[in-house]
């Protein structure tokens, strides 16, 4: 089953093979925050920002989730490759 981004109702991004997917994206998005609690002090635990969430979705019937994956992928190591 696929994943993706939401804000409430409204799906935010393309559809994933795997909620590790959209998490990576997310944090590359800068919406990812570490907290931490009494308990859990040595180790933060991610959250996303505001009211988004990681939900299973269905892809939509003109997007493959696998090409949307190698598309991220490839556009991240683009990115890596033209920082000075």
């Amino acid at each position: 089953m696929p994943y993706a981004l939401f804000c409430n109702e409204a799906k935010l991004s393309k559809a994933y093979p795997s909620e590790a997917d959209v998490w990576k994206l997310a944090r590359q998005s800068g919406l990812v925050v570490d907290v931490t609690s009494d308990e859990e002090k040595p180790h933060p635990r991610p959250v996303l920002d505001n009211d988004y969430e990681i939900r299973p979705c269905k892809a939509d019937p003109q997007e493959n989730p696998e090409q949307n994956r190698a598309e991220a992928e490839r556009d991240q190591q683009l990115e890596f490759q033209l920082e000075p």
